[in-house]
C-alpha cells in the first residue's frame, strides 16, 4: 500500500510509531563538526520529521545500532558471571539503499560466518526495521551503482520526500495500522542509476597472489597515518577487540566489553608474546582493499564495500578507495601485458 502525506500528517505517523519503536535517522548537530563552525551530520534518535536531515550524507553509518561502538557482554565476579541485560527496544531506522545493503554485509559476518551466530548482534538486529529514503542522485563521493548496492527491496517503509509532501510505500503489515486514515496513491520507488564516480571491480580470477606484493601498495606506506577514520566511518567494517575492565575497588569484579577496532589502527595485529604483523601502513591498505573486493566476495559472492564513499570523505590524507581499486586494475592490466 502507498500513501501521500503532508508534513503534519507525517509527524503524526512518526508520533504513533514512537509508541512502539525508537526512531533513528540522519540528523544535523549544530557546530559539532570537525571544525568549530561546521555541523556534524550523523545518525541519532529523532522525534519529528523536522529533525531529519534528508539532503546531506552522514559522516558515520547507522551500524552502531546493531554493532555498538562499546558493548558490555557480561559482568564477572570471581568464578561467576552475569550476562548483560538485553536491550528490548525495537527500532525503525531511516536510511538509504546502500546502507540497507551494508546491514546485509554485517549479517554475513555476524550470522553466517561460521557454525555459530553472534547472539549479541542477532538480538539487536532482530529488533530493527528499515525505512528507506529514496535516493536518485547520490552524493559526490558515492559509487554505489558500481558496487551493485544502489537498490534494495528489503524495507518496511519506502519514502519519497518533496518540499511539502511525503510519499510512503508500506510493505510491513504490522505498520499499516498507523496509516489507515491516510490518502492512498499509486507510487513506485526509484533508485539512482548513475553516480558521478564509477569504478570497475576486478574479477576474482584476475586477482592473483602477485598483486599482494605489487608496488602499488608502497604509496600508502607514505601517505596513510593509521588513524582508522576509514574503519570507523565504514558501514561494513566489523572488526572488534575484547576488553576486560576490572573495577578499582575489587579487581575480581568487572565486565567484558566488545569494542570497535580496525585493520588500519596501530596495535590491532599485536599478538601474545609481543608479535605484530602488518605494521606497514601499505600492507594495511592492501589488506583492507583485498578484503572489501576479494576475500569477502570469494566467501559470500558479494563485495563487502557498498560504495558509500565515507572512507574518502573522512580521510585526512585524501586517500581514495576508488583510486586504490583503479590502481589494482592497472596492475592487472600491466601483468597481462607482460605475460
Amino acid at each position: 500500500m502507498a500513501y501521500k502525506l503532508n508534513y503534519v500528517e507525517a509527524d503524526d505517523i512518526l508520533n504513533k510509531l514512537q509508541n512502539e519503536y525508537k526512531i533513528y535517522a540522519p540528523t544535523r548537530k549544530k557546530d559539532k563538526g570537525s571544525f568549530s563552525d561546521t555541523d556534524l551530520i550523523t545518525y541519532g534518535q529523532v522525534n519529528s520529521f523536522a529533525e531529519i536531515e534528508f539532503n546531506e550524507k552522514t559522516k558515520y553509518s547507522p551500524k552502531d545500532i546493531v554493532f555498538p561502538i562499546t558493548q558490555t557482554l557480561f559482568y564477572f565476579n570471581g568464578d561467576e558471571y552475569i550476562e548483560a541485560e538485553e536491550d528490548t527496544d525495537k527500532v525503525i531506522v531511516f536510511l538509504r539503499p546502500c546502507e540497507v545493503n551494508a546491514f546485509k554485509r554485517l549479517d554475513k559476518i555476524f550470522l553466517e560466518n561460521g557454525p555459530e551466530e553472534d547472539i549479541y548482534y542477532k538480538r539487536l538486529r532482530e529488533k530493527v526495521k528499515f525505512a528507506v529514503i529514496e535516493c536518485t542522485e547520490g552524493f559526490d563521493s558515492c559509487f554505489c551503482v558500481s558496487m551493485g548496492t544502489n537498490e534494495t527491496d528489503d524495507y518496511s517503509i519506502f519514502l519519497r520526500i518533496s518540499e511539502d509532501e511525503v510519499f510512503c510505500e508500506v510493505k510491513d503489515d504490522s505498520l499499516t495500522q498507523v496509516f489507515v486514515d491516510q490518502e492512498e496513491v499509486e507510487f513506485t520507488p526509484e533508485f539512482i542509476q548513475e553516480n558521478e564516480v564509477a569504478v570497475e571491480v576486478p574479477a576474482l580470477e584476475d586477482i592473483t597472489t602477485d598483486l599482494f606484493e605489487s608496488e602499488i601498495w608502497k604509496e600508502y606506506s607514505k601517505r596513510c597515518i593509521g588513524c582508522g577514520r576509514c574503519n570507523m566511518s565504514c558501514p561494513t567494517c566489523s572488526c572488534w577487540t575484547m576488553q576486560d575492565i576490572a573495577y578499582k575497588d575489587n579487581e575480581n569484579l568487572g565486565e567484558r566489553r566488545r569494542v570497535w577496532a580496525g585493520c588500519h589502527i596501530d596495535g590491532y595485529t599485536e599478538m601474545a608474546g609481543g608479535h605484530d604483523f602488518r605494521t606497514n601502513y601499505g600492507d594495511r591498505m592492501r589488506f583492507k582493499t583485498m578484503h572489501k573486493i576479494y576475500d569477502f566476495r570469494k566467501r559470500f559472492d558479494i563485495d563487502m564495500c557498498v560504495g558509500c564513499g565515507r572512507c574518502e570523505d573522512v580521510c585526512p590524507k585524501y586517500i581514495s578507495f576508488v583510486g586504490a581499486i583503479k590502481k589494482l586494475n592497472q596492475a592487472i592490466k600491466e601483468g597481462k601485458a607482460d605475460a
